[in-house]
This record gives C-alpha cells, structure tokens and sequence, in this order.
C-alpha cells in the first residue's frame, strides 16, 4: 500500500509513475489527496473540541468549589453539547478514514524509474541470456510423451481425484520431485536463507498484507466456510511472519526460504500453453523472501537475480531474464525480472522465476517495521523470488536432456535423485 504522505507530498509523480503501470484512474490521487485533508481536518476539529470539553470539565470542579453553581451547571451544559458534536465528529471522521482507506488500496505499487515503458509480455525488455540450448534427436517430443513414456505423472487419475489440472506424480516422477526440493532448499540454506514449512491456507489478514487481495482474489480458492485462502505462493504465508512486528536491525536482513504447493485457480486458461505441465492449479515451488534496509533494497534485488541465475546454471539450462514493462508487472511490485527457461521440445521459452522488489507496498500493509541507528522507527523492504517453480523446471529437464537411453540429469541432482538418468 502506497502512503498517503508521499502521495500528498508528490501528487504529480504518483500520477506518472501509475500511468506506466497503465492504472485506469490516476484521478483518484486527487480523490485521496480530498480525503486525507478531509481526515485531518475532522481530526483536529476533535482534538481542538476535546480539549475545550476538558477544560471545561475542570472548570466546574473549581466553580463548585467557590460555591458558584450557576456558573458551574452554565459548564455543564456546555460538556453536554460538546459531548454531542464530539460524537458526531467522531463518526464523520471514522467514515472519512474508511473511506480514505477503500480508495487507496485500490492503488497499485508504482514502478521503478528503471522499468520498461509498455503494455504487452512482448514489450518486456530481455537483460541477458544463459546456457546454451541443446540439439535434440530427430525423433524428440515434448515433455508430456515423455511423462507417459516414463511412467512419471498421472493427470487422468489427478482429474479422476481433483479435477483438471491437479497432476498426481508418481514412482519416478515423485522421485524427481522431491529431488528438486530438496536441492532447491539447500542451495537456498547454505546461501544463509531460514527454512520454513508454514500453513497452507491463510487468513483474510495474511491475504491483505501481501496484495493477493483485493487484487488477486479470483485466482485463489476460497474456503468460504472459514474465510480462509489456500496459499498461490509461500511468500504469503513466510511474508506474514513477521506482520505487525518490529524487527531488531541486527537482525536485518531477513532471509527466508520455504517449500510449498501452490494454488492457482488460472480461471480461463485454455489452448497449448496448458499442455502437460505447462500450467496446472497446483504445483511445487520453493520460495526465497527477504526483508531489507530500505537503502539496500535494490543491491539486495540483483543478488537475488544471481541467485536464482547460478541455480539455472548448476541445472545447466538455457535461460534469459526479462525486466517486466509496466503493463505486465504485478500489482504489488516495483520492479520485476523474470526467469525463463528454453522448453527445446516445444521451442518455446516458459516462465519458471519472478524476483520482484515490493519496496514498502507489503510492509506497509502489514506493519513490519525494525529501528535505525537514530532509534526512528521505518518500514522495511520486502523482496522475494522463486527458487525455483517446479513443474516447467521439470518440463524442460525432461525435454532438454532426453536421449535414447533414457533422460540425463545434470551432474547436481545425481545424489538427490539417486542416479544420473531416468529410465
């Protein structure tokens, strides 16, 4: 969430900045500008007649106790009729603040001033490019003949349990699953991130404080009875740690990692992109989260960038990075590099890695704090990123380094998995 001080103070560059997010009304600023000086208004309107409404009280003690009981009854019916506007002014001002609160959450993050102008995925501006893609067989097929030819994920069974989209892994397809899991979280462990295991469903409160609602919230399912929202992302629940809590600054930076399934209904999508494991509703992610001085913030952003990029690298698969333009960023992030690995099967490239910098969009929203030097208390930074998101992980793998002996597996997952190939 944005705050309402930086809004008041540069009204003209908020506008700006949510113009390359392609935000539909920047007139709302003025509108939250109007409500800000409306609160603060009744706010001291209140303290002003409460202040009166003290003195009085005190006046008629000390008019009761020189005997003057008309001048002191006089006060009383002042205390009364102050009591009266007091109260109205209360609640004119706690709908003022309601009101005030409603618009400005509908805003999104603004943009970095590094990020690209534009609108489309293809208006996204390529940084660099990685690995080299493989030469494949005359007689190489994508990853979902693959997964039948191996005998590694059940999608008609998952169907049968859940519905479309919710793939049930199997003997050697678990096997590699819970390889990469585990690598992902050692990699993660020894570059000094905490590992959690949190809750899979959140409360409304957890939802909030991270931006999956009010903007996110027909992607998540709902557990209506409960009000609670089964996670799209660790990054939710590990972010939410740390709500309405200030942090020492010895202990700043917060790293985090954490493995999770997540769950994304994707209402909508069709065609060939959703083909085998290129978009399913529940799917394996390990997740890196960091809360951070805000003046290190974005020194922090491209350590995390290398670190999902030397993992690509020990995967040995073709990768670039994208820094997302304003159209296709998310709602809650400032600036955002995305990962995509090389499917040569399919030739095409598929997301497996976002690493964004919320800035203090999230904190704010929740409350983390910590304490500077000068004992003042600020929001933090918050950042995370993938590392990695499985099932594309798992699509080229499988796709990049099939063979007629069977699926070679880059040299870091051979102890994991328990053998260098799947046969």
């Amino acid at each position: 969430m944005l705050q309402i001080g930086f809004i008041r103070q540069n009204a003209a560059l908020v506008k700006e900045r949510l113009s390359v997010k392609h935000f539909g009304d920047v007139l709302l600023v003025d509108k939250v500008i109007a409500l800000d000086e409306q609160v603060r208004k009744l706010k001291v309107e209140s303290e002003t007649l409460q202040a009166e409404m003290n003195a009085a009280s005190k006046a008629i003690g000390l008019l009761m106790g020189k005997g003057e009981k008309e001048q002191a009854e006089q006060k009383k019916q002042e205390v009364i009729q102050h009591k009266s506007t007091l109260q109205q002014l209360s609640e004119s001002l706690s709908q003022a603040e309601k009101q005030l609160q409603e618009t400005i959450i509908l805003f999104p993050n603004l943009p970095h001033v590094s990020v690209p102008l534009g609108k489309t995925p293809e208006e996204n501006e390529i940084v660099r490019e990685g690995g080299s893609k493989p030469s494949l067989p005359a007689n190489a097929v994508p990853h979902w003949e693959l997964i039948k030819k191996y005998d590694l994920v059940d999608f008609e069974t998952g169907a049968k349990i859940t519905g479309s989209g919710f793939p049930l892994y199997k003997g050697k397809g678990a096997k590699l699953q819970r390889a990469l899991i585990q690598y992902f979280l050692d990699y993660n462990t020894t570059a000094g991130y905490t590992e959690y295991l949190p809750p899979l469903m959140v409360n409304e409160a957890s939802a909030y404080g991270t931006g999956q609602l009010p903007d996110k919230e027909g992607q998540m399912y709902h557990a209506t009875a409960d009000g609670f929202y089964l996670i799209p992302t660790a990054e939710v629940p590990v972010t939410n740690i740390y709500r309405d809590e200030i942090v020492k600054e010895a202990d700043v930076p917060v790293k985090m990692t954490a493995y999770t399934p997540c769950f994304r209904r994707e209402a909508g999508s069709f065609g060939s992109d959703v083909r085998g494991l290129n978009r399913v509703h529940q799917f394996d992610k390990v997740e890196i989260i960091q809360l951070v001085n805000p003046d290190k913030s974005y020194e922090v952003l491209e350590e995390m960038v290398q670190h999902v990029e030397t993992l690509l690298n020990h995967l040995q698969l073709p990768y670039r990075i994208l820094r997302l333009c304003g159209g296709d960023m998310s709602f809650t992030s400032a600036l955002t590099y995305d990962f995509e690995v090389f499917s040569a099967a399919q030739q095409k490239w598929l997301e497996v890695s976002s690493v964004s910098n919320f800035e203090s969009f999230q904190t704010n929203r929740m409350k983390i704090r910590y304490k500077n030097a000068e004992g003042k208390t600020q929001l933090l930074h918050s950042l995370n990123g993938s590392s990695l998101a499985l099932p594309r992980i798992v699509a080229c793998l499988l796709e990049n380094n099939q063979t007629d002996a069977g699926i070679e597996l880059p040299p870091v997952l051979h102890a994991y998995y328990g053998n260098a190939i799947i046969r």
